[in-house]
C-alpha cells in the first residue's frame, strides 16, 4: 500500500524542498533597497483617497449575500433541466410530475426574491 503513495511523497518532498530553497536563497541574496512608495497600498496605478477602514453599508453585504444565495440555487436548475427527458423516461413517463416539482423550486426562489424586494434588501440608498 505504501508503495503506491511513494512518488506522491518524493513529489511533495521535492515540491517543499524547492519552496523552502527559493525562500532561503532570496532572503540570504535579495537586495534590501528602501523606497519610498515600496510599502504604499497599490490601487490601480491611482493615489489612494482616505483610509481603508471606512464604514460599509450592511446593505452591500446583504446584497451581496442574496447574489450568492440565489446564484447557487439556480445552479441547481442546470442539471435538472439536462436530465429532464432521462429522469422522465426512468419513472415511467412521470415527467410532468417532475416538472411540476421544479416550477414549485422556483416559485419558493421566486417568493424570496419578492419578499427581499420588497423589504428594500436590493436597495443601495
Amino acid at each position: 500500500m505504501l508503495k503506491e503513495y511513494f512518488p506522491i511523497l518524493v513529489l511533495l518532498l521535492v515540491v517543499v524542498g524547492f519552496c523552502v530553497t527559493n525562500l532561503v536563497l532570496s532572503e540570504l541574496l535579495g537586495r534590501r533597497r528602501k523606497a519610498r512608495g515600496k510599502g504604499d497600498t497599490y490601487e490601480c496605478g491611482m493615489q489612494p483617497i482616505g483610509t481603508a477602514r471606512r464604514r460599509i453599508s450592511v446593505k452591500f453585504f446583504l446584497v451581496a449575500v442574496l447574489f450568492i444565495l440565489f446564484d447557487v440555487e439556480t445552479i441547481f436548475l442546470l442539471p435538472w433541466a439536462v436530465n429532464l427527458r432521462e429522469l422522465s423516461a426512468a419513472r415511467a413517463g412521470n415527467g410532468s410530475f417532475l416538472l411540476l416539482e421544479m416550477l414549485g423550486f422556483i416559485g419558493v426562489l421566486l417568493l424570496g426574491l419578492v419578499y427581499v424586494w420588497r423589504k428594500g434588501g436590493l436597495e443601495w440608498d
